[in-house]
């Protein structure tokens, strides 16, 4: 059979034949991801107003160093950190999650219709005319995806920790087993954050995906079954995971400035 060549017309950016609201969808994402790119930035460099009572803000866990009493090492600012410049603790862990999720599968077809236009959606016209793939800078970066889930999984055991710590309340002097609402808040955020970390698409190859064949594997395809299972609304989840990130935030910091009152349940 001869083999016959196909030329696609190449379209100018954002031509398309399509007539449903293509642009809604990248307009949504690109007003999501800036709203929490410029709120956690801000919150980031505050330094201050991440704690109320038991609880701690995700921005600022786990608090490496920090003159609250929880902070592992109790300073205002390292030793080694350059003199005259703004210091907070969200400074030393935020690169984590957010290269995690920078990194993300899905993220990645996300902003890259939101912020690239490459493309803007499917069969719309992009302003480039090449594809560079993901071989060489700064692209190539997006491979480190797989590390930073080691490093998102260990984030997941400092926030269950946290909601633990949220469960004790200090009232004159005497600690002892409560409950507040944002007790809950947390609890939801590590939820989510573990409903979106546990089906990333580097963990389930890690713990199954690999695999031709999983008759001799049990525990490997129940692994994987699991995390496939996450996998199939993994949008959800990181939408979802992405707003209660940063409303926990905004709860404990509204509550630390004496905006909003934290109704204890027990």
């Amino acid at each position: 059979m001869a083999d016959t060549q196909v030329y696609l017309p190449v379209r100018r950016f954002g031509e398309t034949t399509r007539r449903d609201t293509w642009w809604a969808y990248p307009l949504l994402a690109f007003l999501g991801f800036s709203a929490f790119i410029v709120y956690s930035t801000w919150a980031g460099f505050q330094n201050r107003h991440y704690e109320f009572g038991p609880y701690l803000s995700p921005f600022y866990s786990p608090l490496i160093v920090g003159e609250s009493a929880r902070a592992w090492i109790h300073a205002a600012a390292p030793s080694w950190w350059p003199a005259g410049l703004p210091f907070s603790s969200a400074f030393l862990i935020l690169w984590a999650p957010g290269g995690f999720r920078f990194t993300c599968y899905y993220y990645r077809g996300a902003y890259y219709k939101a912020f690239w236009s490459d493309p803007p959606n499917c069969a719309v016209g992009e302003p480039r005319s090449t594809y560079w793939g993901e071989r060489s800078f700064p692209l190539i970066f997006q491979n480190v995806h797989r590390y930073f889930m080691y490093i998102a999984v260990g984030f997941i055991v400092f926030l269950t920790k946290d909601v633990w710590d949220a469960l004790w309340f200090t009232d004159n002097g005497v600690t002892h087993f409560g409950l507040g609402v944002g007790t809950f808040v947390m609890l939801a955020n590590v939820v989510l954050l573990s409903g979106y970390t546990f089906g990333c698409h580097s963990l389930r190859h890690l713990v199954g995906g690999r695999l031709n064949v999983f008759a001799k594997r049990p525990i490997s395809k129940l692994a994987h079954d699991c995390t496939s299972c996450l996998n199939r609304s993994h949008m959800y989840w990181a939408w979802a995971s992405l707003v209660m990130v940063g409303f926990t935030d905004v709860y404990i910091r509204l509550c630390s400035m004496g905006i909003w009152t934290d109704f204890r349940i027990l």
